[in-house]
């Protein structure tokens, strides 16, 4: 998805939808292969991105002076960051497909978005190489960083990129040098790319990414949306509850009982310490097992017998030793 043909597939290919009632029971094969991709429920932090990226976007139209606002979407890993990110980038580029008049010629094709990885240790060069990259845009390596930088923003103002979402944002250390020429590079885009910039990274408020002199341009032009682990209750809501329900209203196994996941809301929690990503692995691998094993249903002995990531397993394997210890709120 990082190349501008990667990401059209993306964004055209019909998202995994559960079978409807009336549709023939579909193979195996099928099935394993749904779960395998599964669907995207709606989590809280994707409604509020994908409500302040469309604010954000109509804010941000017509200035022409600064760098227009921009967002960070920060939490701890498996926490659904990803996920988002490329839900509401979805949701923009077919809204603006479907808006668009079709294009006359080849020039006039439109990439309304754009999504671009920071390489681990990324220079600023290699930054703006991946810009050029997603957008097949030429480049050699005797050109220099602003060459490719300026060929970077007219095109991308060419081909009408209006939303640039950069992910992994967390591996920019502006108290490097290489660091603060890399962020110094994003700033220069923000500049001079008329898009609105959003970004995901890893727990961002305890990196240096917001240390310094750069960091407070960024702070002071980026709103934080905090996607963290969902709480098992808030107020009188149940949100992580609600998000294994939409799960399990998904699945396609010919035995499951309906209400039998939620009613294990709490132990999921500790399974999970409450993030999407840690969810959505156990439930999509306890199907899968269910369908290999015939059994065709979900169970806590399913769940039970499924290793998860090393953070999950031992927060749940902490909470079991400390029976005491109340549900987190």
């Amino acid at each position: 998805m990082t190349t501008w043909q990667g990401w059209q597939q993306f964004v055209h290919t019909p998202a995994p939808a559960p079978p409807a009632p009336d549709a023939l029971p579909r193979s195996i094969e099928e099935r394993l292969a749904y779960h395998s991709a599964f669907v995207t429920v709606r989590t809280p932090a994707i409604d509020t991105l994908a409500t302040s990226v469309r604010t954000l976007m109509i804010l941000g139209r017509y200035q022409q002076t600064t760098a227009r606002p921009s967002l960070i979407l920060t939490g701890p890993a498996a926490a659904g960051k990803t996920t988002a990110l490329l839900h509401v980038g979805r949701t923009c580029h077919l809204a603006h497909t479907r808006a668009a008049p079709p294009p006359g010629k080849p020039s006039d094709v439109q990439a309304p978005v754009a999504y671009v990885l920071v390489p681990p240790g990324a220079t600023a060069k290699m930054l703006a190489a991946e810009f050029a990259r997603y957008l097949g845009i030429p480049i050699s390596s005797r050109m220099t960083q602003t060459q490719i930088t300026e060929s970077v923003c007219h095109t991308y103002n060419q081909v009408g990129v209006r939303l640039v979402l950069i992910d992994e944002i967390h591996r920019v250390n502006p108290r490097t040098t290489t660091g603060a020429e890399t962020a110094d590079l994003i700033k220069d885009l923000t500049e001079r790319i008329q898009a609105t910039f959003v970004y995901a990274g890893i727990d961002v408020t305890n990196t240096p990414l917001f240390a310094g002199v750069r960091g407070a341009q960024l702070a002071g032009r980026a709103s934080l949306i905090e996607c963290g682990p969902l709480p098992a209750r808030l107020g009188n809501k149940h949100p992580f509850t609600d998000v294994i329900t939409d799960l399990e209203n998904a699945l396609d196994l010919h035995h499951h009982k309906p209400g039998a996941l939620p009613r294990h809301a709490t132990y999921l929690h500790q399974r999970t310490a409450g993030r999407i990503g840690s969810l959505t692995r156990l439930i999509r691998q306890a199907a899968i097992t269910a369908i290999g094993d015939g059994t065709e249903r979900i169970t806590k002995s399913t769940l039970d017998a499924i290793r998860l990531d090393h953070h999950a397993e031992t927060t749940h394997q902490h909470k079991a030793r400390t029976p005491n210890r109340r549900t987190p709120r």
